[in-house]
């Protein structure tokens, strides 16, 4: 998206939060709730655009990421989520180590770096069992990134074997934890996080959790729900704690907006929600992300499994300078009615069509190859 003089002009007459963040100023909360409701569309992409070009530039990355879900047996069951099984049904299931480390011999075969591993609450699981898949893992494939676990599951685990967090954290980085991925945040006002999230740690035990992990030296994602009965205030409280634990830690990776799907979920059955976010919304909150987390965090990730690729296409122009990943095996937007899976090529191709340079990284961001 080209930004001309004279509309930058026109933008600094328009708003005062645009204003600012074209200076380069953080932005306040009050200035995130101007952005939600601007009615420019197009200007507010327009330099999210702009501060994404002066921060990272044209490249668009990804990562070759396998998805791994151990579990889907869960003892929370969200309203929001279609991944979830109680235990007693046909198709819940429970990987082995040996059945994990297999999984992720054949994700190498596939070209991944790292193997992305979340999964349920299973109420049955005890700690050495995770630690006795990460050892599996880096037994036989050492250089694999594990990237696993999700501040919320590590806190479930805390629970249920008695142990500290910090505890949890440091059996399992020693095991052959590397990162985390930053899935379980949904959205952490109280107001709105009841209504969507049911068994699960509050918003504040979740960054509480991520916190400490960035404090072990355990870096991260971090991920936000929206799409769903959300207000704006719900979205610009989110992105404004994570900027806060940011400023303290340097711990996030990137940031990775993902839009709720509706299919198979409680909300849907229930009528709560009958359609999906539309793409202007979804435009939206991507830029104002990069707007409200310029200062703090380089990378805004477009997740375009929940995305659809034409609109992640379109995503990248408001903001977005990452692809995630190719996704290999995903399920849990797979149980929600997205398709899934995509190659190196394929990715690369996308970012190319819009004019970007494309470059395949490790988890870290560190450049693997350009396209």
């Amino acid at each position: 998206m080209k930004i001309t003089k004279a509309v930058l002009e026109n933008l600094i007459k328009e708003s005062k939060a645009l204003e600012k963040a074209i200076a380069g100023e953080e932005l306040t909360y009050d200035d995130g709730i101007e952005l939600m409701s601007y009615d420019n569309l197009y200007a507010l992409g327009a330099v999210a655009d702009l501060v994404r070009t002066r921060q990272v530039g044209n490249r668009v990355t990804f990562a070759a990421s396998y998805y791994l879900n151990y579990t889907n047996v869960c003892a929370a069951s969200c309203q929001m989520c279609a991944f979830y099984r109680k235990g007693n049904e046909s198709d819940a299931y429970t990987l082995s180590a040996k059945d994990i480390e297999a999984r992720v011999g054949k994700a190498k075969e596939m070209g991944a770096t790292e193997v992305h591993i979340v999964g349920g609450f299973h109420p049955d699981l005890p700690l050495e069992y995770y630690e006795d898949m990460f050892r599996a893992i880096k037994q036989s494939h050492p250089e694999m990134h594990v990237k696993a676990l999700t501040a919320a599951e590590i806190f479930f685990l805390s629970k249920l074997t008695k142990n500290s967090v910090k505890e949890v954290l440091t059996r399992l980085k020693a095991a052959g934890l590397d990162s985390m991925p930053g899935g379980g945040a949904e959205l952490f006002h109280p107001e709105i996080r009841n209504k969507i999230v049911r068994g699960k740690c509050s918003g504040q035990e979740w960054l509480d959790t991520i916190e400490q992990a960035h404090n072990l030296g355990i870096k991260s994602n971090a991920t936000m729900l929206f799409g769903h009965i959300e207000k704006p205030e719900h979205i610009v409280d989110h992105l404004i704690k994570l900027r806060e634990v940011q400023k303290r830690t340097k711990g996030f990776l990137t940031f990775i907006p993902l839009k709720f799907s509706l299919e198979n979920t409680e909300l849907e059955q229930e009528k709560l929600v009958t359609n999906e976010s539309p793409s202007t919304y979804d435009l939206r909150v991507i830029a104002v992300s990069r707007l409200l987390l310029a200062r703090q965090l380089d990378n805004i990730s477009v997740y375009w499994v929940a995305l659809g690729k034409k609109l992640a296409q379109v995503a990248l122009t408001y903001g977005g300078n990452d692809l995630v990943g190719t996704a290999f095996s995903e399920e849990i937007y797979k149980a929600a009615g997205k398709g899934t899976n995509s190659s190196i090529l394929e990715l690369a191709n996308m970012i190319k069509e819009i004019g970007r340079e494309a470059a395949q990284r490790d988890t870290f961001f560190n450049i693997i190859k350009t396209f």
